[in-house]
């Protein structure tokens, strides 16, 4: 199947429909635009974002570039460098050099703005991914909960839309491109790094390596001239994000949460985390190369991506980004999606109610009793977002072992040729 063009209609629609979630998105955390982001009202009211914290503490309302300018250890943006990239383009546009009010609020909302185009643009992209059938589930996207209460917490939505352009160009039989826009994607966030491991498996299936040489060749040339200049003039800011992530405890709705008082060390996490999820790629593996019929790409994906969710050392209510375009590609079932998207929007409300408990002591604050409450929430709330996340991929499991009636993967592109030919 070719991917097929989206016709006018369809792009107003969807547009609209992105609008709309835009607005909520804003009404979402307009307590924190007008009364500020301090803690722990901020949590309280459910409305923080890391936009106005760094633009204060990592020297950007000061005018520091991330990576060129030269900082103190405790101003270092521990993000991969795009998102430091972004971050300076945006500071530097906005008058002056301090963190009055006036400048932080312009910061977020020049950031919110940002995200929102990078929103309306994974809707389309979403879109135009469907079956013509199912095109009108793009408008899930453009309507999450999950989005909606998430997309200004963070940058993840520039990585999450590159990450589904690729596999649009890899759709369009344009390995190249694709691999580019993963590159891309991947010095924004890591994880649509992993889009390669769901193309390596369909392309060793199909016996299609030319395409593959292609995806996987630009994909570390294009993360490598991104990053190259910044690691040879700026190396302890550039390392900063991948020791942090190394040396990190695990963090917010971590399955890794359960054995931290053994006092083991952040590495011995991320011995471990990095283990099992390599056997998770492996089992991913056999399985896309025995099943009875060649899985889609967005099955792939969404495996992938799902175990790196529920096996890594930090789960921040922002990551839900990253799963739901793949989950309306991979799970053509919306009563599925809405169940997940309600256990989700539990499990962030649950993260900020224990978030205002710790902030509120570190400040001197104190909860009284309801602090066992908050406690409480959020236990449920991790059992909610990883019971659903692991029912929706064993769902895609079960697909792959037992297919339905075959139809071609509209993102199968260069691996499209010996789908229904291999047994």
């Amino acid at each position: 199947m070719t991917v097929t063009r989206l016709s006018p209609r369809t792009i107003t629609v969807l547009l609209v429909a992105t609008a709309i979630g835009a607005l909520l998105s804003v009404l979402a955390v307009q307590w924190c635009r007008v009364n500020g982001w301090t803690d722990p009202a901020q949590h309280l009211a459910m409305c923080y974002s890391d936009f106005p914290l760094l633009f204060a503490e990592r020297g950007l309302a000061a005018g520091a570039f991330p990576f060129i300018t030269e900082v103190s250890a405790e101003q270092t943006m521990e993000y991969p460098v795009l998102i430091g990239v972004v971050a300076g383009l945006i500071a530097a546009v906005i008058p002056g050099q301090d963190a009055t009010e006036l400048r932080t609020l312009a910061f977020h909302d020049l950031n919110h703005l940002a995200v929102i185009g990078c929103w309306a643009a994974l809707v389309l992209i979403t879109a135009a991914c469907l079956p013509p059938a199912r095109r009108r589930h793009a408008l899930l996207v453009a309507l999450a909960p999950g989005i909606i209460l998430t997309v200004s917490i963070n940058w993840d939505m520039w990585a999450t839309a590159l990450g589904a352009a690729a596999l649009l160009a890899w759709a369009r039989n344009r390995p190249v491109l694709a691999g580019i826009l993963i590159g891309l994607g991947a010095a924004m966030k890591l994880y649509p790094l992993l889009f390669l491991g769901a193309i390596i498996v369909l392309c060793l299936r199909a016996g299609t390596y030319r395409p593959l040489g292609g995806v996987v060749i630009s994909a570390v040339t294009t993360w490598l001239a991104v990053n190259l200049p910044f690691m040879l003039s700026q190396l302890q800011q550039w390392r900063l994000f991948y020791q942090f992530s190394s040396e990190r405890e695990p963090g917010f709705s971590s399955i890794w949460l359960a054995l931290a008082p053994t006092g083991w060390s952040g590495e011995t996490f991320s011995l471990l985390s990095n283990g099992l999820f390599l056997l998770c790629c492996l089992a991913i593996l056999a399985l896309g190369l025995r099943a009875p019929q060649a899985p889609t790409v967005a099955q792939l994906c969404l495996l992938i991506v799902g175990c790196f969710v529920l096996l890594g050392k930090v789960y921040s209510p922002q990551f839900v980004i990253w799963l739901i375009p793949l989950v309306v590609l991979a799970v053509p079932r919306v009563r599925v999606f809405w169940i997940w998207q309600a256990a989700e929007v539990f499990h962030w409300a649950s993260v900020w109610l224990i978030s205002a408990k710790i902030t509120a002591e570190e400040t001197g604050g104190d909860f009284g009793q309801g602090h066992y409450v908050f406690e409480t929430l959020y236990g449920l709330g991790i059992a909610a977002h990883m019971l659903t996340l692991i029912w929706i991929l064993a769902l895609v499991v079960g697909e792959i072992i037992r297919p339905a009636q075959p139809e071609p993967d509209p993102l199968a592109g260069p691996a499209a040729e010996q789908r229904y030919t291999h047994g």
